[in-house]
């Protein structure tokens, strides 16, 4: 009887061990759920408009470029100045460049660079590119219009296959930010912001879904917009450009997904 009872005491700590590991357990996945659940985004309001902004590739003229390597880029940049801080209070509340507005220039739908002059080199390997570049304030939002963007298709050495599946002159999505580290204060608001190809969104039209950290988020409008709420560590974004059906539209670029890191 002794030995009977000893059993039965010892099954009952153990399934009290358990219930408890359990329940931290659960515990740990609510907090999850709660900090995901505190994601928000909104549209970005108040930024500074450019409607008469321009840019233009000047150079290269000929986008078949002979040899892989070093490429002489040079923009023509009208009515818009690179290199000088936007004039806007939203650059209080954002991540933004010392260095002032510039272009960002993105290859193959890359993490893009930030351009401050109009003219640069970059090296570029054989094969199929394409090259899309738009103005940027200094706190990275692109500016929209019908000229405030350059997008090209660019064949550099032997080509071979492209295996891109990408049509500039279709509905084509370019991510842009989030990018890279955030840390302190301008991890609270981070700008959400991508270019579009070819297409215009709307309530019953195409979209973008953004997906923040699992979390959806339906974008009908191009337009900034704010996310707030994140955790620190690494944040995952994925954008993808949806017809109105809710379908993937094809095309290369049209479903991407970046990795930012938020610290302290």
């Amino acid at each position: 009887m002794k030995i009977k009872l000893l059993s039965v005491l010892a099954f009952a700590s153990v399934m009290a061990v358990s219930c408890q590991e359990t329940k931290e357990n659960e515990g740990e996945t609510d907090t999850a759920m709660q900090d995901n659940s505190g994601i928000t985004m909104e549209r970005l309001e108040g930024s500074a408009q450019y409607d008469g902004a321009s840019l233009a590739l000047e150079s290269p003229t000929n986008t078949n470029v002979k040899a892989a390597g070093e490429v002489d880029f040079a923009f023509k940049v009208g009515d818009y100045e690179l290199g000088t801080q936007t004039d806007s209070p939203v650059k209080s509340m954002l991540a933004n460049s010392d260095k002032g507005q510039h272009i960002h220039f993105i290859l193959d739908n890359d993490p893009y660079s930030a351009h401050y002059e109009p003219g640069f080199k970059k090296e570029i390997p054989a094969g199929t590119h394409y090259v899309v570049a738009f103005l940027s304030r200094s706190y990275h939002e692109s500016v929209k219009n019908a000229n405030s963007f350059v997008a090209k298709k660019m064949v550099v050495g032997d080509a071979g296959m492209d295996d891109k599946d990408v049509d500039l002159d279709k509905p084509t999505l370019i991510y842009s930010r989030p990018k890279g580290e955030y840390s302190g204060a301008d991890t609270e608001n981070l700008l959400l912001d991508f270019f579009l190809l070819n297409t215009t969104l709307s309530e019953s039209g195409n979209k973008v879904r953004a997906t923040i950290n699992g979390k959806e988020f339906m974008i009908t409008e191009w337009a900034p917009q704010v996310i707030k709420g994140l955790p620190k560590g690494e944040v995952t974004v994925k954008l993808e450009l949806l017809d109105g059906d809710g379908n993937l539209i094809p095309g290369g670029f049209n479903e991407v997904t970046r990795t930012v890191t938020l610290t302290e």
